[in-house]
C-alpha cells in the first residue's frame, strides 16, 4: 500500500490493510513491489501537486514486466477516479473515502476475476451521495508505530470554503458515534498504544449532528480511558473552538497543550472571499482566550498566500498576523486552483511566480519566529514519549525522537530499548524544525 497526504488517509489505509491481512493476504515491502499482484494507492487531492504526483505514480507501472493490479482510493480517487479507470488499463478499482467499508470485498472480487480469466472487470465505488457512508469496522492493530495511533472521529465537511475541495471529495460532515470511538481507543490501548490523535476535518464541530454530545465532552470521555497517556487532535475550526474545549484541555494533563487553528489569511477581505466565517479580530480574540487558559500552548496554523485578487496590502495583513500571534509553526501554501471550487473561477488570479515569491517571504518571516520560540526552550526539561528512531542517524550515536506536549520534535541520543517509554530530556539546542535534547 502506498499512502500520500493527510493522517486521515493513513488511518483509512491502515484499516483496509488490517482487514486484508485478516482475510489471508500477505504484505510485501516497497522494495519488492515488482513482485506484487495488487498495489493500493491512497492519494490526496487537496493541492494540484499531490494530484500530479499520483498521476505520475500510476503511469510508472506501465514499464513493469509483471504489471500489478492497481486500486486507487481516497480523495484522489473521488476526484480523478473515472479518468484513471479509462486512462490506465491496470487500474481496476477506484473507491472514494466514504466507501471504505466495501473496499476489501471489492478488491477480492477484482483479483478473483483476474486469476480466473484475466478479466477486464473494473469496479467503481465512487461516492455519489455525499451523506452516505459505508464504514469499515476494523481497528488498526497492525501499525507502523506500536505506541501511537490515529482515530477518526468525524468525516467530511459542511463549511465549503471557496478554495477547498474537501466537501466535494469527502462529502458532508458526519460524526462517528461516541461509543464506537471509545471502543476503538480501548482496543488500541489494550494493544499497547499510549498516545492517540483524534482526527477530523473539523474536530471541534464533533457532535453537532448528534445533539447530545460535543467535542469537549468527547475529550472528557477519552481522557478517562485507563492506560491512555496522551491525547492530541487535529484540525480545529476557529469559529467552533469554544472556551469549554480550552477549559477541558487546561484541566486534564492527558490532553496535550497543542492546537492547530487555521487562520488561512490575515486580511478580512480575503477571508470573506474564502468564505471563512470569522474576521481577523474574532480570530485574535479566540487566540487571546486560548492563551489565557493555556499559556504554554503550542499554537500552529495554516495559511494560504496568493489567493485570487490578493493585493500587497492583503499579503501584508497575513505577515502582520504572524508577527502579532507568533505561531510556533505555520503550514503555508501558495494558492492552488482546485477544479470545481468557486475560487478556481474567481477573477484576479495571480501569476504563479508572485504566489511563490510571497510564499518565500512568508516562510522566511515564520522561520525566524519559530527559531526564536524554540531557542527560548533551551535548558527546559520535558517528559516525552519516545516514539521511534530519528529519521536521520549519526554514525557514532543512536538517535531517538519524541514530541513535547506542545508538539515539538525532540531528537536525542539513547538506547532503542527506550522506544515506547516516557523519558525526561533537557533541551540543549534548537533549530526551526526541531529541538535537540539530552536524557536526564
Amino acid at each position: 500500500m502506498k499512502v500520500y497526504g493527510c493522517q486521515m488517509n493513513v488511518y483509512d489505509s491502515d484499516k483496509v490493510k488490517n482487514k486484508l491481512l485478516l482475510k489471508g493476504w500477505n504484505e510485501i515491502s516497497p522494495e519488492r513491489e515488482e513482485e506484487a499482484d495488487l498495489i493500493i494507492i491512497t492519494g490526496c487531492s487537496v493541492r494540484a501537486k499531490a494530484e500530479q504526483k499520483v498521476w505520475s505514480e500510476l503511469g510508472r507501472y506501465e514499464k513493469f514486466k509483471k504489471r500489478p493490479v492497481l486500486a486507487l482510493t481516497g480523495c484522489i480517487a473521488q476526484s480523478l477516479g473515472k479518468r484513471a479507470l479509462t486512462r490506465f488499463d491496470w487500474v481496476k478499482l477506484v473507491s472514494g473515502p466514504r466507501h471504505i467499508g466495501l473496499l476489501p470485498d471489492a478488491l477480492e472480487k477484482v483479483m478473483n476475476n483476474i486469476n480466473i480469466n484475466n478479466s477486464k472487470l473494473k469496479i467503481n465505488l465512487l461516492d455519489e451521495n455525499p451523506r452516505e457512508f459505508f464504514d469499515l469496522d476494523e481497528v488498526s492493530i497492525r501499525r507502523d508505530n506500536k505506541y501511537k495511533a490515529y482515530v477518526t472521529i468525524a468525516h467530511g465537511c459542511d463549511n465549503f470554503c471557496t478554495y477547498c475541495i474537501v466537501p466535494y471529495v469527502r462529502g458532508r460532515f458526519l460524526s462517528r458515534k461516541p461509543e464506537d470511538i471509545l471502543r476503538e481507543i480501548k482496543i488500541l490501548v489494550d494493544d499497547g498504544v499510549r498516545e492517540v490523535t483524534l482526527l477530523g476535518q473539523n474536530v471541534n464541530s464533533y457532535g453537532k449532528d448528534l445533539g447530545d454530545i460535543n467535542f469537549a465532552e468527547l475529550l472528557r470521555r477519552v481522557a478517562k480511558i485507563d492506560g491512555l497517556d496522551l491525547i492530541r487532535f487535529v484540525t480545529s475550526l476557529p469559529q467552533d473552538f469554544t472556551r469549554e474545549i480550552a477549559e477541558v484541555m487546561a484541566s486534564n494533563e492527558k490532553i496535550c497543550p497543542s492546537l492547530n487553528l487555521p487562520v488561512q489569511n490575515g486580511s478580512d477581505r480575503i477571508l470573506k472571499l474564502m468564505n471563512r466565517k470569522y474576521t481577523r479580530a474574532e480570530y485574535l480574540d479566540k487566540v487571546s482566550m486560548i492563551r489565557s487558559l493555556l499559556p504554554e500552548i503550542g499554537l500552529t496554523t495554516d495559511l494560504i498566500v496568493g489567493f485570487p485578487s490578493e493585493t500587497e496590502q492583503d499579503f501584508e495583513d497575513s505577515l502582520s498576523i504572524l508577527r502579532e500571534v507568533k505561531f510556533d509553526m505555520v503550514h503555508s501554501a501558495a494558492y492552488s486552483e482546485r477544479e470545481g471550487t468557486p475560487a478556481a473561477v474567481m477573477d484576479g488570479a495571480l501569476p504563479q511566480a508572485l504566489r511563490l515569491e510571497r510564499l518565500t517571504r512568508l516562510n522566511n518571516l515564520q522561520d525566524g519566529i519559530t527559531l526564536s520560540i524554540n531557542k527560548a526552550l533551551i535548558n527546559k526539561n520535558y517528559k516525552i514519549l519516545v516514539d521511534g528512531a530519528a529519521p536521520k542517524q549519526n554514525e557514532n550515536k543512536t538517535l531517538l525522537q519524541g514530541r513535547t506536549g506542545t508538539d515539538k520534535v525532540v531528537i536525542f541520543d539513547g538506547d532503542k530499548n527506550l522506544i515506547g517509554n516516557f523519558v525526561n530530556v533537557k533541551i540543549v539546542e534548537a533549530e526551526s524544525w526541531c529541538l535537540h535534547g539530552e536524557l536526564i
